[in-house]
């Protein structure tokens, strides 16, 4: 019974040693896809801050065209 019981306890410490083994490649799987994600939204970011200037900037363009328009209008009464 003795014996039994010592080689329970070795097969539970190695399935309990593969398991670890197991947890520690997927860690590391999801470290590398947390580093993917990271990457990514920081392309992200950086894309939607210059998407944000251009906006403005177009926005400016339309509004100076359409005062430059009005102006003339009021100018020439057109």
């Amino acid at each position: 019974m003795e014996g039994r019981g010592e080689l329970d306890l070795i097969k539970r410490i190695e399935e309990a040693d593969t398991t670890i083994a197991e947890l520690r490649q997927r860690i590391n799987e999801l470290m590398s896809i947390n580093k993917s994600h990271q990457d990514l939204m920081g392309k992200q970011i950086v894309e939607n801050e210059e998407l944000k200037r251009d906006n403005k900037a177009l926005a400016k363009q339309v509004d100076d065209y359409f005062n430059a328009r009005l102006n003339n209008v009021r100018k020439f009464g057109v």
